[in-house]
């Protein structure tokens, strides 16, 4: 069993218990669902930069990567900083994140905020919406086609933008649809966690023109991401290279002025 095998099981027992205590209507009542949602698509169109920064303490694969900053603190970093949106963990058992960190960081900005979860249910999605997400992510390997449908269906119905990972060729071609707005190639090998910016390279010219492509993984310097623009992509998902430090609001601006130079 995989670690992304052990991470869907465990979201499905997660996912069950939270059903059974909040349901569905609950989350619809919410005062941020009825909010309007920020466009990480609008932003990434009209920058410069495409800089999604993210909020991550820790990682299977890195373990610790910072558990001592604010989340309040790092979005008001990130937006002064002008990056086109924040990713926020909310997975707790392996990333060390939660919903908490998702409002939190939604009362502090303005800021398009993508939840990186393992959506695998569509509670998720409106849970999503009810805690001030404007875009979810759905992860190609751990669904179906039709699952991948029935998905980015429901969340563009109720406001939500949709960024579809994949990992290879095989998941591009079974996800493809209309009811997607961006397409995110990750370039970590998920079974042994090694990264290569090839895998977005490989990839670029079988993603439709209609699509914005975003690289996710493994992006650390001005270079990678001249790089990959000369392949079209629009959105660079940056996390560790920020949260690592003890002010990522501060790092990702020097980073932004730098790739401006």
């Amino acid at each position: 069993m995989t670690i992304l095998d052990k991470i869907v099981v465990d979201k499905r027992k997660e996912v069950g218990f939270k059903k059974s205590v909040i349901p569905f209507s609950q989350l619809e009542q919410s005062v941020l669902f009825q909010k309007n949602t920020n466009s990480l698509v609008s932003n990434l169109h009209q920058s410069n930069s495409g800089i999604i920064a993210e909020h991550k303490r820790r990682s299977p694969s890195k373990a610790v990567i910072n558990q001592d900053l604010n989340v309040f603190e790092v979005a008001k970093g990130y937006e002064n900083a002008g990056v086109c949106g924040m990713s926020v963990l909310t997975d707790g058992k392996y990333f060390g994140g939660s919903l908490d960190d998702l409002i939190v960081a939604r009362s502090s900005c303005d800021l398009p905020l993508l939840r990186k979860e393992f959506l695998i249910d569509e509670y998720q999605i409106l849970e999503a919406k009810a805690f001030g997400a404007d875009v979810i992510l759905l992860i190609a390997a751990i669904l179906s086609k039709a699952d991948i449908k029935r998905f980015s269906e429901l969340a563009q119905s109720v406001g939500l933008e949709v960024l579809l990972e994949v990992h290879n060729e095989e998941e591009l071609h079974k996800s493809i649809m209309p009811s997607l707005d961006m397409i995110g190639v990750n370039n970590r090998n998920l079974n042994t966690f090694e990264v290569s910016l090839d895998t977005s390279k490989n990839l670029s010219s079988l993603i439709p023109n209609e699509f914005i492509k975003v690289s996710e993984s493994g992006i650390s310097s001005i270079e990678a991401i001249k790089d990959l623009k000369a392949y079209d992509y629009k959105g660079f998902l940056i996390g560790e290279n920020f949260m690592k430090t003890n002010h990522p609001g501060n790092s990702a601006s020097e980073f932004i002025k730098e790739l401006s130079r």
